[in-house]
């Protein structure tokens, strides 16, 4: 006898299939260590806060620092915070999933555990496929997005795995042309400068999310917040544990965003190194790259990209393949580790190239 949901006995746990080597440039993480980085401050600030208690000042002042930080007349009464953005993103599949017929709409290829988080809450996932240049029809999003049966549109600004921003006007014509939820995953917004939070007073039906696992430096601390309106913010709060988020975590993000000005200047060298990667890659002849508003890259050298996954595997250097989607055969993704690890990946890459 199944004793579960119907539709979880075919599913798949979510699993995340990386190898684990030296050079870790797989998984879109800092290299800036974020604990020698504000340590004598946060222990400061752990002092204040007694953990053997549930409530503390620190969530409110927690809600405080990052309205202040979103700007743009954002309350704190409009964010929820919680443990990564993939929680948040769960809570908001939870809050819009009705029946099985239920669905989200998002683009192909995008951030796999969109449709991943989707399974777990029972909630259907339609996508558009993205084009050569990776954009994308605007009117074939909106006919699945306003179908009855579908309670969420989904938004990837970066786009992950590709890079590349959608236009602005796409996103407001999305906004403008229906009245079901629009979820924009913001999470590399410190890496692209761009924003709707500036907007989000003009769109009822908009929620941003974030990470602190990027540009922040802390993805194993695992905090994440969402951006939406007060009556938005009340609704999705419904699904949410009553403590979902640690005072030691709340503590920890409080004090980065004291010290926001050491992660953002990092976050700009990050961009520099990425810029003179791609400009790098440009110039080989083997080598197709596109440019991105992340801090990874994209790229391939055709079929011969699996044996230089494979090489700089068996070198001690982890790249991420993105070939499962048909439109990204043959190609890995490469985080912007620091200027010694991308100084590797070139040297191992020119002697492959060498053996052809």
């Amino acid at each position: 006898m199944y004793r579960f949901r119907k539709d979880l006995e075919a599913k798949k746990a979510v699993e995340i299939n990386v190898p684990h080597k030296k050079v870790m440039m797989c998984l879109n993480e800092s290299t800036l260590n974020p604990l020698e980085a504000v340590k004598d401050q946060l222990l400061e600030n752990l002092k204040l806060v007694p953990l053997n208690r549930y409530f503390n000042d620190i969530t409110p002042k927690l809600k405080n620092k990052l309205a202040e930080y979103v700007g743009h007349g954002i309350k704190p009464s409009q964010i929820l915070f919680g443990n990564g953005a993939d929680e948040m993103l769960y809570y908001i599949f939870t809050s819009v999933r009705e029946s099985v017929r239920s669905y989200a709409v998002s683009l192909a290829p995008s951030y796999f555990d969109y449709k991943s988080y989707c399974d777990a809450v029972g909630l259907g996932f339609e996508p558009i496929e993205l084009n050569k240049d990776f954009n994308f029809s605007v009117e074939d999003y909106l006919e699945k997005l306003n179908h009855p049966n579908c309670k969420l549109g989904i938004l990837c600004n970066p786009n992950n795995p590709t890079g590349n921003l959608i236009p602005d006007k796409k996103i407001v014509h999305i906004l403008e042309n229906t009245d079901k939820l629009v979820l924009l995953d913001e999470t590399y917004f410190e890496f692209s400068g761009i924003t709707f939070a500036d907007v989000l007073h003009k769109y009822p039906n908009l929620v941003i999310v974030r990470s602190f696992s990027k540009a922040f430096s802390v993805a194993g601390l695992r905090f994440g917040y969402l951006i939406t309106s007060e009556e938005n913010a009340i609704e999705i709060g419904k699904v949410m544990t009553a403590f979902h988020s640690s005072l030691m975590i709340q503590t920890f993000a409080y004090t980065i965003l004291e010290n926001k000005e050491i992660f953002l200047t990092h976050t700009e060298k990050v961009k520099d190194i990425r810029n003179k990667l791609y400009l790098w890659m440009l110039s080989q002849d083997y080598i197709t790259v596109y440019p991105s508003h992340t801090n990874f890259l994209i790229f391939t050298i055709g079929d011969s990209t699996p044996e230089l996954f494979d090489y700089l595997s068996d070198n001690e250097v982890a790249l991420r393949p993105v070939w499962g989607h048909p439109l990204l055969k043959n190609h890995i993704r490469i985080s912007i580790g620091t200027q010694e690890e991308i100084e590797k990946f070139m040297q191992l890459f020119l002697k492959f190239i060498d053996r052809f």
